[in-house]
């Protein structure tokens, strides 16, 4: 059985990490690059990093920036925002980027996937979901999770894997930062439908959040910020709760 994995997630707004409810109300939460380094040091299995404002600004992603992280680890690192060509995800794999991570741009111009997976491999391509219930149906969100769109989570997705995803990270905007739980339910009918990886994302807690969402969410990676950033849960701490409980963890 293949090993789940425990993934910090650092929001970057003007250089700075950032954490907020619903995709609303950031607060600062530390210096990324020391953060970066802590987790790598205490047992994070990847680390992302999505420069959140950089669509909705129109602008790349700090390249610079990426590069000091890159610099203070030794783990497996997804870098995403702003990222619309081959060019930008070179750039970024070029600082110091294992995968790229995209999202608005995808959603635009689905094409994108399959250039990138033809540039790089499937293995660097990490497809971002954000999706907030409305009506009963999973919509697709934009822009930093402004903009609705048309499409739905699960036809998304599919398309997304067809194209040369190799993973996806999907976020429930209703979940985001309430610290209540994942959205299990979501997940786990997105792992039955696509057959790459899923990170999970929005709503982690506690300990038994964590434990949640990979038996009952079935999925391949839990993403978190808050609880990390302001040293609510140890991360080696929670993987070796998550191993008593019969999950395998990377040690």
């Amino acid at each position: 059985m293949l090993t789940k994995r425990i993934i910090p997630c650092l929001d970057i707004k003007d250089g700075k990490t950032v954490k907020g409810v619903k995709f609303q109300e950031l607060r600062a939460a530390g210096d990324p690059v020391e953060l970066a380094a802590r987790y790598a040091a205490t047992g994070a299995d990847e680390l992302v990093f999505l420069d959140i404002s950089a669509t909705e600004e129109k602008r790349k992603t700090l390249a610079s920036l990426v590069e000091r992280v890159a610099a203070a680890i030794n783990i497996p690192f997804t870098v995403g925002g702003g990222v619309s060509s081959v060019e930008d995800a070179y750039q970024l794999l070029k600082h110091g980027a294992d995968k790229v991570a995209i999202n608005s741009a995808a959603v635009r111009r689905p094409e994108l996937i399959n250039e990138l997976a033809s540039a790089f491999g499937n293995q660097c391509v990490v497809v971002a979901i954000d999706a907030r219930l409305l009506n009963d149906r999973w919509t697709v969100h934009l822009v930093g999770g402004k903009q609705p769109t048309s499409n739905e989570l699960l036809t998304w997705a599919k398309e997304a894997e067809q194209r040369g995803a190799g993973e996806l990270l999907f976020t429930s905007m209703d979940h985001d930062g309430t610290k209540n739980g994942f959205a299990n339910e979501a997940l786990a009918t997105l792992s039955e439908t696509v057959n790459v990886p899923i990170i999970a994302s929005g709503g982690a807690g506690t300990v038994s959040h964590f434990e949640k969402v990979f038996i009952e969410g079935k999925a391949d990676a839990a993403l978190a910020a808050s609880v990390f950033h302001f040293n609510e849960i140890d991360i080696q701490t929670l993987k070796t709760r998550l191993h008593t409980k019969g999950i395998p963890m990377r040690r």
